[in-house]
């Protein structure tokens, strides 16, 4: 297995849900993780937590649709460390109005700008330093609906996570001869802060029978700790009790 100590892991989304999930487990490896997302102050306790614990994290504050930003916090990085072993994409969100008939152009371009223009910004600002150590790892949060067909997620959802699971493998088609690896993570449902955006947010009953953000800081763990010469280029991963099968969502 791949020895994560020393690593530097730069994860978005960071904050709350899948992301702080990551950056918890890569911590727990010994990576140095940079934790990123929109609101320095729900970030810095949880950072704070991971040091407490005996880990090294640092906050980095991002919009991930804001591409010169971006760059600006990669920069920041590759300066203080001069690598980025790890990037995580997490970053993520939908909207209420996610149907076509109450969809708006504001929301559609919200969620692209935030789900598919965000994990490409990230990509290609790290995708040069990467090239020049001749390894990486990119793990992109995709979902079940990068893979299938829900009604539920709604047109902008399910779109930008299509693409995000079809950019992904470019990635490898593209970087696989620089020693880059990159997987898709397609989750089914979560129980993380997301849930709250539904136009019905699920009970806390179901929640709890869904995959917990802790069953994905695992799975991360497990596909960053996989040796350089191993790629997963998409793990689909669902609850047991799946109500994309059991209510047909």
């Amino acid at each position: 297995m791949n020895n994560l100590k020393g690593k530097v892991a730069w994860i978005t989304g960071a904050g709350t849900g899948i992301g702080l999930a990551g950056a918890q487990a890569l911590a727990d490896a010994g990576a140095i993780v940079v934790m990123s997302g929109r609101r320095k102050e729900v970030l810095a306790p949880e950072a704070e937590k991971i040091r407490i614990k005996g880990g090294t994290a640092e906050v980095e504050a991002l919009d991930v649709s804001d591409a010169k930003a971006v760059k600006k916090v990669a920069d920041a990085i590759l300066a203080r460390h001069g690598r980025i072993d790890i990037l995580l994409n997490s970053a993520g969100l939908n909207t209420p109005n996610r149907y076509w008939k109450n969809q708006t152009v504001d929301g559609w371009r919200e969620v692209i700008g935030i789900n598919l223009d965000g994990s490409f910004y990230t990509i290609h600002a790290v995708l040069p330093a990467m090239r020049a150590k001749k390894d990486g790892l990119i793990i992109n949060v995709s979902s079940w609906a990068g893979v299938f067909h829900p009604k539920l997620t709604g047109a902008a959802y399910n779109g930008s996570k299509h693409a995000v699971t079809a950019m992904t493998e470019t990635i490898n088609m593209e970087e696989c001869a620089n020693g880059i690896r990159a997987c898709a993570i397609c989750p089914a449902e979560v129980a993380t802060p997301i849930m709250d955006r539904r136009p019905v947010p699920p009970s806390a009953t179901d929640r709890a029978k869904m995959l917990q953000p802790e069953d994905l800081g695992n799975t991360i763990r497990f596909i960053a700790e996989m040796p350089a010469h191993a790629c997963i280029n998409q793990l689909i991963i669902s609850p047991t009790w799946n109500r994309m099968y059991i209510e047909n969502l």
